[in-house]
């Protein structure tokens, strides 16, 4: 599929911020005052500026209010509903530890799972897709909890468990590659089944349906050649979780070690994330046989 920018900042952005969001509701750490208020400004921005990021892949931006509309059928919608209430809750836990010097383990607990919820979400709005083989498979919705997840550990400086969840992060995600690669002749889709026509034998295109681009062509299907996504593959799980890993583990922990192992995490995040939507096979490429 294209990757559009917008969903490629929204899906990585929005990550980082409810995966440090869930941790700081469960006190990792429970910082206050001043301090208090940079950890959440950070969160929130990310967040919240991932979330405002997605508004400008769609045809007409101001009505995006009415997604929160068709919560019992769509899961995007779902997606938006989980975010507003976790972004409410947790603000209620933020109030009391940069104003009041006081936590609130109930709302930053409530928080928390609610920020797991609304990256549950998101993942659903891919992995929900019959039609994109790649993404629908059961390791779709762990992926984006351990980008999250270890993403989020790294905001908070939990440097051990960021490492570990990095590397786990690493391995999950070299997994999900492999079985992506697999998951579109496993499903069986094949240009006989796209047209409709495999009863009467091997159907191959004579000419294409038409000579000029349209929607589809634009949004579903985008061609990366194999050579040059091996490349992306290895960079991206060298930056993403290997090189963080190393420094944290290897070297003493502080600011700026912190801040270089976060700087190569997003290299790889965006790599991978590029990567997630330009190699999403849709069904529809066999019409135009262009798989």
């Amino acid at each position: 599929m294209h990757p559009a920018p917008s969903v490629i900042i929204f899906t990585a952005l929005s990550g980082l911020g409810f995966g440090l969001l869930f941790f700081l509701g469960f006190g990792f750490p429970e910082p206050r005052g001043w301090t208090a208020f940079g950890y959440f400004f950070v969160a929130y921005a990310l967040g919240v500026g991932g979330l405002l990021a997605s508004t400008l892949h769609l045809g007409n931006p101001q009505r995006a209010a009415k997604a929160f509309r068709q919560w019992r059928t769509s899961w995007l919608s779902r997606e938006g509903v989980a975010a507003v209430a976790t972004l409410l809750v947790m603000a209620v836990y933020a109030i009391g530890l940069i104003f009041f010097d006081h936590a609130l383990p109930l709302f930053g607990w409530l928080g928390g799972l609610l920020a797991l919820l609304t990256v549950f979400t998101t993942s659903k709005i891919y992995n929900q897709l019959k039609t994109v083989p790649r993404w629908n498979l059961p390791l779709t919705p762990v992926l984006f909890f351990a980008y999250a997840l270890a993403g989020g550990a790294l905001l908070a400086g939990q440097a051990m468990l960021a490492a570990v969840l990095l590397l786990l992060l690493s391995a999950l995600q070299w997994a999900g590659w492999q079985l992506g690669d697999k998951a579109f002749a496993n499903a069986g889709h094949s240009i006989e089944t796209a047209t409709g026509l495999g009863e009467l034998g091997k159907v191959r295109q004579l000419e294409g349906p038409h000579s000029g681009t349209n929607y589809l062509l634009q949004e579903l299907v985008h061609v990366v050649g194999r050579k040059h996504a091996q490349k992306l593959r290895l960079i991206a799980i060298v930056t993403l979780g290997l090189i963080p890993a190393a420094l944290l583990l290897f070297l003493p922990v502080g600011q700026f070690v912190l801040l270089i192992a976060l700087a190569s995490h997003l290299i790889g995040l965006f790599i991978s994330r590029w990567l997630f939507f330009a190699e999403a096979e849709h069904v529809v490429g066999l019409y135009y046989d262009l798989r």
